[in-house]
């Protein structure tokens, strides 16, 4: 089934030194950029994340030290993946978890401000949890037909990008209109708003959830709703004594809340979600 694009969906994975989203640095990028016509373009960098690969990373992936020391650095090759993935969409297997969240902070620490929120994020793992309820492995057994160790290397970002691409496209496949008399319920369109909204799992503004979307509530309570019926929706903290309130609202009534956060131990990506909220307050937006 060819993927139906109103532009580019970028399908990319990564492995890294770690798991901590703030502390982790890419070590291999790889991508499969799909155009609208059907091209496909394929790429694959090994990175230098300018400290040591741990011992782990090094057994799981194979990358070692050696092997990204002559490599160029992220913020080297930052705005050239900038350019080649401005206006597309992005896909991957729990990229909306953890690829895309650590790609933000990498490109951020590059000094490049990469807004992900005008784009669309189709992640394959979430679809298929919702489906059929598990990882990148059973998910290639069960929509391609095949295991995975007989196609692929495990734990390499270029083989597990392959494989989550041939996954997205089986599952389209599956779950085409009309493919599943006995479980009508079960239908994914081929339509990347409907998938973007499919693989959200969370409410969340910034990657880390930090900030979330809650419904707006009037004086006495009620849930506010726009001229359609549908609840509005406004940013409101996730965590700490200002839990549950509006972050407009707190940043109102506490303007020294906004530079606490700055200077904390937050991700890039939180502080600048938190920014832009901001400044749409100042402009009386």
């Amino acid at each position: 089934m060819k993927l139906n694009l109103t532009k580019p969906l970028v399908i990319f994975d990564l492995e890294t030194t770690g798991l901590d989203i703030v502390k982790a640095r890419i070590i291999q990028l790889s991508y499969i950029k799909v155009y609208p016509d059907g091209r496909e373009e394929r790429g694959d960098m090994l990175l230098n994340p300018g400290e040591h690969i741990p011992p782990f990373v090094t057994e799981l992936t194979g990358i070692s030290d050696e092997d990204v020391k002559d490599k160029p650095t992220f913020k080297q090759v930052a705005a050239q993946l900038a350019n080649l993935f401005g206006g597309s969409d992005f896909g991957g297997f729990n990229s909306n978890g953890y690829d895309i969240p650590l790609l933000a902070e990498e490109f951020l620490r590059a000094g490049i401000d990469f807004d992900f929120s005008k784009c669309r994020m189709i992640d394959a793992m979430n679809i298929f949890r919702k489906m059929e309820r598990r990882n990148l492995a059973a998910a290639y057994k069960f929509y391609c037909g095949r295991k995975m160790e007989e196609d692929f290397e495990a734990h390499r970002a270029d083989q597990d990008t392959e494989a989550t691409y041939r996954v997205l496209m089986g599952e389209l496949d599956k779950y085409a209109p009309g493919a599943n008399p006995d479980e009508p319920e079960k239908v994914l369109e081929n339509n990347m708003d409907c998938l973007h909204e499919f693989s959200k799992m969370n409410n969340n503004v910034d990657f880390a959830g930090r900030i979330v979307w809650s419904e707006m509530k009037d004086a006495s309570g009620k849930t506010v709703t726009d001229k359609d019926g549908k609840p509005v929706m406004i940013e409101t903290f996730n965590f700490g004594k200002y839990k549950g309130m509006p972050v407009a609202d707190v940043l109102y009534r506490d303007p020294g809340y906004y530079g606490w956060m700055l200077n904390g131990d937050f991700t890039y990506n939180t502080k600048q979600v938190l920014t832009r909220i901001r400044l749409r307050q100042a402009q009386g937006r």
